[in-house]
């Protein structure tokens, strides 16, 4: 049954096989042997998708809820406590900063449950790659998966006070043709960053093209290069936010900062009623709600244009584009 629901979910009896580490011939015997006991077909299968018969989606309706039973009696037996996989996706950076130690937290409290995290920057096909769970940084497009907001991210500039004290202040986006700039771009010497708009686009984003004289292929080492003094860089909030805290890094240009992104949990509400899903997914709302929370405060706690005018330029250089 939990093979068959998983072909469903995920779409194919290879994602399914996947899943729960079987060969895709054990899935399809599988399938076979629930055909045979209803005595009906109940998955129409091509090369590209799978779709169920009538009689397969009223059999799948009751199999989900006995497998939700089954879960729920696995934890009566075992004194209450979850067991089984959960499987989350998230970007690679945040995935690392904020998401991995939430998730070892869980798996303290929770010995007899297992998690795999596929940390990658790209936008990961729940259903069709088996994943129980995406942190998604962006804006929503319509779909049929739920989703819960747990914060938001800022893009913001910065550089280390070492460098704008050497080079002086940057109060347009203008002045960054005369600094220099670390991107995230190794095959260009540019790179497109973000700036809010003004004039008739205000409160919308422009992409302006800015000129890099150090890019790198990854955004740990553009972050490392700025604490060095290398020059400005562009970053997400919770990339920077406790090295700007403790005043290694200094905002700048925070009027020109695009506006914050929303961060969501999502996942399917159906994979959502396991209980070990259940719990992980309300815990790591809960933990990363805090987080995003704190990354907020850590920004906003230092370094605003006004205290870096007095420190590194005359404040009244401050223009648009």
């Amino acid at each position: 049954m939990a093979l068959f629901v998983s072909a469903v979910d995920e779409g194919s009896l290879a994602a399914a096989a996947r899943r729960h580490g079987r060969s895709p011939a054990a899935v399809t015997r599988a399938v076979a042997l629930l055909e045979h006991f209803a005595g009906a077909t109940l998955l129409l299968r091509s090369t590209r998708q799978l779709s169920l018969t009538p009689a397969g989606a009223r059999h799948l309706a009751t199999w989900r809820e006995v497998l939700l039973k089954l879960d729920e009696v696995a934890c009566e037996q075992s004194g209450g406590s979850l067991r089984g996989e959960v499987v989350l996706t998230a970007p690679e950076l945040f995935g690392r900063l904020k998401v991995l130690p939430t998730v070892e937290t869980f798996l303290r409290n929770h010995p007899a449950v297992s998690v795999r995290a596929l940390l990658v920057n790209r936008v990961v096909n729940l259903i069709g790659e088996g994943v129980d769970l995406a942190v998604r940084i962006a804006p929503l497009p319509d779909s049929t998966l739920s989703a819960i907001k747990i914060g938001q991210v800022r893009i913001l500039f910065c550089a280390s006070p070492d460098y704008l004290n050497e080079g002086g202040a940057v109060a347009s986006i203008g002045d960054l043709e005369r600094h220099s700039c670390v991107g995230l771009n190794a095959e260009s010497g540019a790179e497109l960053w973000p700036f809010r708009a003004v004039g008739e686009r205000k409160g919308g984003v422009r992409s302006v093209r800015v000129r890099t004289r150090l890019s790198v292929s990854h955004q740990a080492a553009v972050i490392d290069a700025a604490l060095r003094g290398q020059g400005v860089i562009s970053a997400r909030s919770y990339q920077v936010a406790e090295h700007i805290a403790a005043g290694r890094l200094v905002r700048v240009l925070e009027s020109f900062e695009p506006p914050a992104v929303p961060v969501h949990l999502v996942f399917s509400a159906d994979r959502a009623k396991r209980g070990a899903v259940r719990s992980f997914i309300d815990h790591v709302a809960a933990d990363l709600k805090a987080e995003l929370l704190g990354v907020e405060a850590n920004i906003q706690g230092r370094g605003s244009d006004g205290e870096r005018g007095a420190t590194h330029a005359d404040s009244s250089r401050r223009a648009s584009l």
